[in-house]
């Protein structure tokens, strides 16, 4: 007698893309490209994000109407039969038309394709307007979960979006919604829980992410497919991390970080392959690293990621960066060199009467150990006739903070110009803590097109330079850069700490105040004096005028200046 034949292991692919916003071909090329290489693979089923076929966030493009029809007609050419994807069932987020509802009139749904046609819509039920996060400008929310059977795998599988997972009562210690979509869908029938994501990078929340997911597995005894998109759009980078969790809420196969990745795993816990986009063979990655250097280690690779993708998606070529010969610059130009790839990178040093030789000579031993372009265009004939102009329109000599600006105006200045000039976007060199406080100026150092660093306290700038030398595999960012005392050089003897407290005390106070929004009285009973405290928060409260001008910030913390902070300019409030 004949022994049987081996029964087919249940294979799933998670397709880890970067989707660009608006680029719906671009976007239905990813899908169709992962499906037939999952297919090859012997998958039965391939997962995209969230909003894969429009790039997410979308914003306002989902309130004109021939975005959406066009995403629609987008859906309805990936739902018809082809050889890309003949036998294996796909699904990815889109937006939909919510019939007779008001405009935008939307659900954030997840399509289920399978055997050539739109099998079932998935909708996404808790829609967060927390933080970076406006949905319910655009969408509604769904009364109810769906579930769909998959003929390809032989399973009844539960369509979900992102927050629908985020809500597990027995995780989360106040959940925000009275809602839990992922056990409507387990009650449903659902034995394989699909979530589709676009779930923002924050230090830490990989491995927050990867918690709550074994968790919700565990609660509901039903396995996870969990797909993140990857990349940088706008201020916010997406690091994937998708991963698929078996009902005992064990990682069965994860996707590295920061790169688009297809995994595609057997559902019993078998063969796993990581896959890059052209089919080539990815190492296993390991789980989150939650030490001080593994943190920042991630937060390089997700610096390095946001800057690429957004040079890259706004059609740029280049990047210019000035340098001072400090901290700051040193770790905006090490991302940037890593990014972009030295060649396109060009380091500018603008001494002026009060720049020290030691801040000269490591802006230059830095571009040259970077191997990217280096100029030095010395400002002070620039400075000394904006002084003698300005010395005759006051009929006195500007006084020292009005100097100060000057030097960093023309600074600026020539940037802009280069920038101008060489078609290079103009990345600014400012930190959290200095956003924080103000400690900046308008149209001078604040000038340019990307904060890289402006999610990054000064302490955890020092921390990342760290990290950019470990990946770079050198001592790029020299050591003197790492010890002096962070000056401005804006005036003779100058450094940071004339004007601001230490930035160990700062960090904590301004951690305790954005991030944590803790309560004067609060930070001052962990310890810190009254007057310290108060004066702090005057400043960041005094100085968002100037943050509503910056450029875009990388969003790297789990509260970032910008979009996820906003606060009125002009008001009373006096902590």
């Amino acid at each position: 007698m004949l022994p049987s034949a081996p029964v087919p292991a249940k294979r799933i692919a998670l397709a880890q893309i970067d989707t660009t916003v608006g680029d719906l071909d671009g976007n239905a090329g990813r899908i169709r490209a992962c499906t037939s290489l999952a297919r090859e693979a012997g998958a039965g089923l391939v997962v995209f994000p969230e909003l894969a076929v429009c790039g997410y966030p979308p914003r306002d493009f989902l309130d004109m109407p021939e975005f959406v029809d066009r995403c629609a007609a987008a859906v309805a050419e990936l739902a018809r039969p082809g050889d890309w994807s003949r036998g294996v069932a796909v699904a990815f987020g889109f937006p939909e038309k919510a019939p007779g509802a008001p405009p935008p009139g939307l659900y954030n749904a997840v399509a289920l394709v399978d055997g050539g046609r739109l099998a079932a819509v998935g909708r996404k039920s808790l829609l967060p307007t927390y933080d970076v996060f406006d949905e319910t400008r655009y969408f509604l929310p769904s009364p109810s979960s769906t579930t769909a059977p998959a003929a390809s795998l032989g399973l009844t599988l539960g369509l979900s979006v992102c927050e629908d997972i985020w809500n597990d009562k027995r995780f989360w210690d106040r959940p925000r919604y009275e809602r839990d979509p992922i056990a409507d869908l387990v009650t449903g029938g659902a034995e394989l829980v699909l979530n589709v994501s676009a779930s923002p990078y924050a230090l830490g929340k990989a491995a927050l992410r990867e918690r709550m997911l074994g968790a919700a597995a565990r609660t509901h005894g039903a396995p996870v497919a969990y797909v993140n998109q990857v990349g940088g759009n706008d201020s916010l980078v997406f690091d994937g991390g998708s991963m698929l969790v078996g009902a005992d809420g064990r990682v069965l196969a994860r996707a590295p970080l920061f790169q688009e990745a297809l995994v595609v795993a057997d559902l019993d816990g078998g063969q796993v392959r990581i896959l890059a986009p052209d089919g080539s063979a990815l190492p296993a990655p390991s789980p989150p690293d939650a030490t001080p250097d593994g943190q920042a280690d991630e937060v390089f690779r997700a610096l390095v990621l946001g800057v690429r993708d957004y040079v890259r998606k706004c059609g740029f070529q280049s990047a210019v960066i000035g340098l001072s010969g400090g901290i700051d610059s040193a770790l905006t130009a090490a991302v940037a060199a890593a990014a972009l790839g030295p060649g396109r990178v060009t380091g500018v040093a603008m001494p002026s009467r009060y720049s020290s030789d030691h801040s000269r000579e490591d802006a230059r031993i830095l571009a040259e150990r970077l191997g990217i372009a280096f100029r030095e265009v010395p400002i002070e004939p620039m400075h000394a006739a904006y002084l003698s102009s300005l010395t005759g329109a006051f009929g006195h000599a500007p006084g020292d903070l009005t100097e100060q600006n000057v030097q960093a105006r023309v600074r600026g200045q020539i940037l802009m110009a280069l920038s101008n000039e060489t078609g290079a976007l103009l990345l600014s060199t400012g930190n959290k803590s200095e956003l924080a406080v103000g400690y900046c100026t308008l149209y001078g150092d604040m000038a340019g097109g990307l904060a890289v660093i402006g999610d990054l306290p000064k302490t955890l700038v020092y921390r990342v330079s760290r990290a950019a030398n470990r990946a770079l595999g050198r001592e790029a960012i020299p050591e003197r850069t790492f010890t002096k005392p962070p000056s401005a050089e804006l005036k003779p003897g100058q450094v940071d700490q004339d004007s601001l407290p230490p930035y160990d005390v700062l960090d904590y106070i301004l951690a305790a105040y954005v991030e944590e929004r803790l309560p004067f009285e609060e930070i001052v009973r962990r310890g810190h004096p009254e007057d310290l405290v108060r004066r702090v928060l005057r400043m960041v409260n005094g100085s968002e005028y100037k943050r509503r001008q910056a450029a875009p910030v990388l969003k790297v913390t789990g509260k970032a200046f910008g979009e996820g902070r906003r606060l009125p300019i002009a008001h009373g409030w006096k902590p």
